[in-house]
């Protein structure tokens, strides 16, 4: 945190006398905090938010630009950089051991953007933050489309297929990832949460969801699914996360989910007449259809 508090400082054109008394503390204790030796109190931490606020500080551009610096040179042509968030932490070596109702399966989970697996850790006490790389090379990949394909996948996964279990479409979506070491695919992010909830709940059609699925820009998450896979992943730095940038990740991604709401709709409301609902493809699926 000590190069965020120098940029904010800076940003703002505050000296480290000036930038004490708004913070109620000494000199020496800014000094000690920019060089490392110490951490700003939660109480402190509180009060820098307000400095941000007050001074309009572009505080998530600054913590996702100190990542990037971070990532600099990690990446080679043999490994690709990923992103993780852990709610408490990696212990061991790395383990597909995610829940079984995710996206794509029970799992190790990546993701391209690092705002993605920040926001997904940023309420938890204990969360930790990584950046890790991966050598597919010798893995069996499969890369699901950014279309209802994507949707189904999803569906089958989360148990939303059970009712047609047998029949050509459930085994087809099965078949999707079954046996994969890496499954590659859209992030269903909190602003698409909204979009997938809505289709399995019928609310909104299949092209709908593929019209919000574009508009949205979602990134990519990595899913190893075998022990073969987690193999060939490497820890490369856990990324510290102050309870300030926390802060102001959840502010920056429930700005963001309301935003994704916002769009979505204006897609849906378009798109309302258009494809089927997930009952309707569900019941083609009973006579044998495929999409």
């Amino acid at each position: 945190m000590k190069e965020l508090l120098k940029e904010i400082r800076q940003y703002a054109k505050l000296s480290q006398k000036e930038m004490a008394e708004k913070l109620s503390v000494g000199f020496a204790t800014i000094n000690r905090w920019e060089n490392g030796h110490t951490k700003p109190t939660r109480l402190a931490q509180e009060k820098l938010l307000e400095i941000c606020e007050q001074y309009d500080i572009p505080v998530y551009e600054m913590i996702l630009d100190g990542i990037g610096k971070a990532v600099k040179g990690l990446e080679t042509e043999s490994r690709l950089v990923l992103y993780h968030g852990s709610k408490s932490g990696i212990v061991g070596p790395i383990k597909p051991i995610s829940r079984e109702r995710c996206d794509f399966g029970k799992g190790f989970y990546m993701g391209t953007a690092p705002e993605q697996a920040l926001t997904l850790v940023c309420d938890f006490e204990d969360s930790r933050f990584y950046i890790v790389s991966i050598a597919l090379e010798g893995l069996d990949v499969a890369e699901i489309p950014a279309n209802i394909d994507w949707a189904m996948v999803v569906a089958f996964h989360r148990g939303k297929m059970e009712g047609i279990k047998g029949t050509p479409l459930y085994e087809k979506y099965k078949a999707m990832t079954t046996n994969k070491d890496i499954v590659i695919g859209s992030i269903a992010n909190d602003r698409m949460f909204f979009v997938i909830d809505n289709f399995f709940q019928e609310n909104i059609t299949d092209a709908a969801l593929v019209g919000s699925l574009s508009a949205l820009g979602l990134g990519k998450q990595y899913v190893a699914l075998t022990e073969k896979a987690c193999k060939a992943i490497r820890i490369e730095k856990e990324v510290p996360v102050s309870y300030f940038e926390k802060k102001v990740l959840k502010r920056v991604s429930e700005q963001n989910r309301k935003k994704g709401i916002d769009i979505a709709n204006a897609i849906c409301k378009d798109h309302r007449r258009e494809g089927r609902y997930f009952d309707e493809i569900l019941a083609a699926a009973q006579k044998g259809e495929l999409l």
